[in-house]
């Protein structure tokens, strides 16, 4: 027989998108609720009026052990927009830079001491501290989640040049949090699943990036499968609880006063806007008070229109020593195959972005500029044709030390509430991955549900 239940997604970010779209393709009649008048969350693209160009909000890199996203993709008919390099490139001030292959046994040198300064020694003392991180990933020790990742990679002993050639980076872009206060739990743990994954799929895990705009990526595809499954997407609705009566979801209040009947529902919101919503279930005040505990990172995106070229290496490139001032160069030429008659795109990343979340735009494109100079010897004579700065003072939970454990599982008390997002309990820190793994371990739950009783 036919499902009667209402399914009702509250959140149009990835989560609440995977969670939609998986819930349309099992045959349920689902009714999305995003508070704003557009799908995406934090991950969408953008307009540019004066250079006629859609940037995003923010670049995103995808690992190729995304199992849940490439899922949702291959869902929404997108998956063949990512692409993955052969090789990275990690940029030194001056200009020097240094290719580091992703794959074969060219891989082993970016492990063994990518910093094109480190001796046989340092060689040889990173590939030891490498297989002893990698030992401690899979046989966590009692006290990591009490040690920042700085203090993890002092003990095992990793030397400073592969920590500034490829550690200290890669755990900022894992956890979006400087290595000195970053939870060395967190890093421990998406590196011990990305092993798995790697020996699951017998490749190690590479990184990857979106060959068009994220609008295109997770949106357009979503809003296809929705209208072809029946979806009601209801934009500028605002929810104020989940209600619940017998220990059952039996509707959603919205901010008009009005309720929309509901049998059960995937709550996708962000941590930071989980309040108020779960004032029914028991255990509500935990969750919020996990919530609260997560706090956020701020992440600072510009996007740079140049009057030429930078010069790069490759698609996107690891800026080594800018002390939390742009971790990465992404050159949306390569990326896109964009034109570039209104300028040279390039969309720079700042994680952990304490100090210059509170700046001016103005003061931020210089401050970038003037780092870029320093790295790049062709942006000496560029001139900036347009910016575009994307604050985001909360853009993901925060990933310091004192936070493992506190992630909420998507399974409540309340079999027919389930809950979805980054930030709830995931293999992943928080990236597209956690989301999307969140959405299909929400959606198992609500699909596992016995069936209802004819009356």
């Amino acid at each position: 027989m036919n499902d009667p239940r209402h399914y009702v997604v509250i959140g149009g970010g990835l989560a609440g998108l995977a969670s939609a779209v998986w819930l349309a393709e099992a045959g349920k009649r689902v009714t999305l609720l995003e508070r704003r008048g557009r799908l995406g969350g934090r991950t969408h693209a953008l307009a540019a009026p004066p250079v006629d160009d859609v940037p995003d909000n923010g670049q995103h890199v995808i690992a190729s052990g995304y199992d849940h996203l490439f899922r949702y993709l291959t869902s929404v008919g997108t998956r063949r927009y990512v692409a993955f390099p052969h090789q990275g490139v990690l940029r030194w001030p001056g200009g020097r830079a240094t290719v580091m292959a992703t794959k074969g046994f060219g891989a082993l040198r970016t492990f063994l001491g990518a910093h094109p300064d480190a001796s046989p020694a340092d060689r040889i003392r990173a590939g030891i501290a490498t297989a002893r991180l990698g030992w401690e990933c899979l046989n966590q020790p009692a006290d990591l989640a009490d040690l920042s990742t700085e203090q993890w990679f002092e003990r095992i002993g990793m030397p400073a040049t592969a920590r500034e050639a490829l550690w200290d980076w890669l755990a900022l872009g894992i956890a979006a949090e400087p290595v000195r206060q970053e939870s060395a739990k967190v890093f421990a743990d998406v590196l011990a699943t990305g092993i798995r994954l790697g020996i699951r799929h017998r490749r190690p895990v590479t990184i990857g990036y979106p060959t068009t705009d994220l609008d295109t990526l997770f949106v357009t595809g979503a809003e296809r499968v929705f209208e072809q499954h029946g979806v009601d997407v209801r934009y500028r609705a605002v929810v104020r609880r989940i209600n619940i009566h017998d220990g059952a979801v039996s509707g959603v209040l919205l901010a008009d006063g009005t309720e929309l009947p509901a049998d059960a529902v995937v709550c996708a919101v962000p941590n930071s806007n989980i309040g108020g919503l779960l004032d029914d279930l028991p255990e509500h005040n935990e969750i919020y008070s996990a919530a609260d505990k997560l706090g956020y990172t701020p992440i600072v995106s510009t996007n740079l229109y140049l009057d030429r070229p930078l010069g790069t290496k490759g698609e996107f490139e690891a800026i080594i020593g800018g002390v939390g001032v742009i971790d990465e160069v992404f050159d949306r030429q390569r990326m896109h195959q964009r034109d570039t008659s209104r300028g040279w795109l390039y969309c720079l990343t700042t994680s952990g972005a304490y100090e210059q979340i509170h700046k001016s735009q103005e003061e931020v494109v210089a401050e970038q500029m003037a780092l870029l100079r320093r790295y790049y010897p062709a942006a000496r004579e560029a001139k900036v044709v347009h910016a575009q700065v994307v604050p985001m003072p909360r853009a993901t939970f925060s990933q310091v030390v004192g936070t493992d454990g506190l992630r909420p599982d998507q399974r409540t008390s309340v079999p027919t509430l389930v809950l979805a997002g980054d930030w709830t309990r995931t293999d992943w820190s928080a990236t597209m991955e956690s989301a999307a793994q969140s959405a299909a371990r929400a959606v198992d739950l609500l699909l596992a549900l016995p069936a209802p009783v004819a009356v």
